[in-house]
Formats: structure tokens, sequence, C-alpha cells
């Protein structure tokens, strides 16, 4: 089966694969505060009314996507950051039936579920959802959530080696009719066996967040979008973009899409969105959380290259987590986002999810100002919205 085969099956289902211009979703949906490190008031209450009403109203608005965020304790700080999480399966599994158009995501952290439950769920999702379900893998860096676990944070290449196994059984129970035995240097399976098989065929769809070197290469071979930090604009954006998709073709002849992270700060005026960036950050930022943050990750140790950081820059870093975990931004007038957008879509992205500080009130504030503005530019197709 080619690539545009395996995309045409599944696109009867999955809105992932529809013929939009730029797809949307919303990020964080099932974490406290959502992905603005703040105190501000108006962040992401989780309790499952508030929940449910924002991802119906993305679902009413066309979003294609829902993805969380797998958390299993918070950043500390006076807001403790993402202190309150769904778990990620069974959340999904609640928004497959409250939703009838976007893809529901969970996002799995590979060492702390076996492959054969992940399988299963998934599956099962995928089923509520009427095929409708798509696997975000993530290799795991949390040392306090896997220390939970019982598990020590893996050497770097050995993560992907790890989660190539992983995903290896998870794919072959989505599509293997026999049973079969599965020898690897960490999972060992026996007859390994699952009926019923998922709604899409051959398997749901695959997000990987790859960064390194090793990760973009597990996420061509393995995935069917990336969701990466590429952090840049313009053409500088559009040469990265074109990079992951030249290195997936020609390692691996595979195609694949590519998605990130923006922060919607969308006011009447530039000035207001500007005022307000400022206010949630620098007011009423939680720089301790943001700093626990940047301290697991290993960030006062210096960067990938060796070199530390000076006070001005681990600031500037920690703004950009209190910011959106740090997302990218979109900062302006809803005429601004869209040029913004329209850059991102030059660029060569598919897909972009989206947060905010409020959810709620700023989502439909983006439905009722950004989406037409969308659809007038040639990155959506119209949408009867369900009031």
């Amino acid at each position: 089966m080619t690539p545009q085969d395996l995309e045409e099956t599944r696109r009867q289902t999955n809105p992932l694969f529809n013929d939009n211009r730029l797809k949307l979703g919303v990020f964080g949906l099932n974490v406290s505060g959502g992905c603005a490190i703040t105190t501000a008031d108006g962040t992401l209450d989780i309790a499952w009314p508030n929940v449910r009403a924002i991802a119906k109203l993305a679902d009413r608005a066309g979003f294609e996507a829902m993805v969380p965020v797998a958390r299993w304790r918070g950043f500390g700080g006076p807001s403790n950051f993402n202190g309150e999480s769904h778990e990620s399966y069974t959340w999904a599994a609640g928004l497959a039936e409250a939703t009838e158009r976007l893809a529901v995501f969970s996002t799995s952290h590979v060492p702390t579920i076996h492959p054969i439950v992940a399988a299963k769920q998934a599956t099962t999702i995928d089923h509520i959802s009427g095929g409708r379900f798509a696997l975000n893998v993530v290799c795991g860096w949390f040392v306090p959530e896997l220390e939970m676990f019982g598990a020590s944070i893996m050497e770097h290449e050995r993560r992907y080696e790890y989660a190539a196994e992983w995903l290896e059984i998870v794919k072959r129970l989505w599509t293997s009719e026999d049973e079969f035995d599965y020898e690897g240097r960490f999972f060992r399976v026996k007859r390994g066996y699952q009926q019923p098989k998922p709604l899409q065929t051959p398997f749901p769809a695959v997000m990987n967040a790859g960064a390194s070197s090793t990760g973009r290469r597990f996420a061509a071979q393995y995935a069917d979008m990336v969701f990466t930090g590429l952090g840049r604009d313009g053409q500088g954006l559009k040469e990265d973009v074109d990079n992951y998709r030249r290195m997936a073709w020609e390692e691996f002849r595979r195609e694949m899409q590519l998605w990130g992270h923006w922060v919607v700060i969308c006011r009447p005026t530039e000035k207001e969105a500007r005022d307000y960036l400022h206010y949630y950050v620098y007011d009423k930022g939680d720089w301790d959380a943001a700093g626990n943050v940047a301290r697991i990750l290993g960030l006062e140790s210096g960067n990938d290259r060796g070199a530390t950081y000076t006070p001005e820059q681990m600031r500037a870093i920690q703004a950009r987590f209190i910011t959106g975990w740090g997302g990218a931004t979109l900062v302006g007038t809803p005429e601004m986002v869209v040029d913004g957008l329209l850059g991102l879509a030059d660029a060569g992205m598919n897909g972009i999810i989206l947060s905010w500080v409020n959810y709620e009130t700023e989502l439909r504030h983006f439905v009722d100002e950004v989406l037409p503005l969308m659809e007038q530019a040639g990155l959506r197709q119209s949408l009867t919205r369900k009031p």
C-alpha cells in the first residue's frame, strides 16, 4: 500500500487527513493551568464539565485535533502548575464520546505503560470515536514522574531504542491477524494477540515530538506527524520544515505532516494584546514553577553545545515557559494572527495546536473573529458552525 493509499483509508474517518491547508488543534486541555505558567485569573480549570464544554466548542468549530499532555505531578510554585491532570487515555475516551468530528489524541509516556495495554486502550478509543483516535508517543523526560513508577531516566539514544520496540509491538497488535512472538532488547512478547483491530486501517495516526537528531529520525521512521518546536519563522522555518521532510523521504521513503504549538494572545488592538501578554507573564507569572521546569530539563547546566546561560538568557527562557510551555506566540489583532498563520502555512506547516490563558473565552473569540478570516485567506474550508 502506497503512502497515498494509506492516507486515503484514514481520511474517511480521521480529520487529521482532511484537505484544510492549515489544521487546528487544542493543546493541554487535560492539565490544570493548561500551558500558561501564571497566577492570572481565568487559567484552565479541568473540572470535567469545563473540559467537555471547551472540547465541544472546538468540535463544532471544525478543529481537527485535541492533544493532551501526559502528566502525573505538578511543577510546584504558587500555581503548582499542572498539579491536577486527567490521565490521557481515559480523558480521550470521554471526549471521543462527547465530540463528533475532531481527532482525540492520547499522549503516552512509553516507560509508564506496557505496549499491550496501550494498544488495547487505543483500539477501544478508536472504536468509541468512530475512527478518530491518534496516539502521541513520548519517550519520557520528567525525572520526578518516572521515579514515581520506579523507573530511571534512560540515556538519550536508549530512550528512542526503547520507544521503537514499544511502537513496533503496538503496531503489530493493531495489524497482525495471527499470534506473534517478539524478542527485543527491552520487551519479550509470547503469542501476542489483539482483537478487535482499530477501525482505522492499517492503524491509527501516530505523532511524535522529535527534536534532537535522533528524535527526528525516530519521528521520520515511525510517525505520521511530527509535533515539533522548530522555533523559527519566515524563511528559516521553511528551511527547517523542508529539511525535516527531505530527511524523512531520503532515509525512509516516508511523507509526514509537520505540526507545532502556538500560544494565541488576540485582542481588538495590538497594544491590548501585548499589554495582556506582559501582564500574565511578568506581573502574574509563576517564576518558581518556571524555574523548576528549567531545572528538571537540565537547562541550568547550559545548552546542548555546552555553553551556560547568562541570568538574562535564563530569565528569557523561563518567560517563554510561562507564556505557554515554550510555544511560539501569535500576538495582536485577528488580522495579525491570521497573517501569522498564513506565514506558517507558507512555510509548509500542516497544523498547529493552540493554547490560551483562558481557554473557553479566548477560544470562543478565536472562533468568532479569527476562523472566518482564515477561511477568507484560503487556509480552511468554510464550515457551517453550529451555534
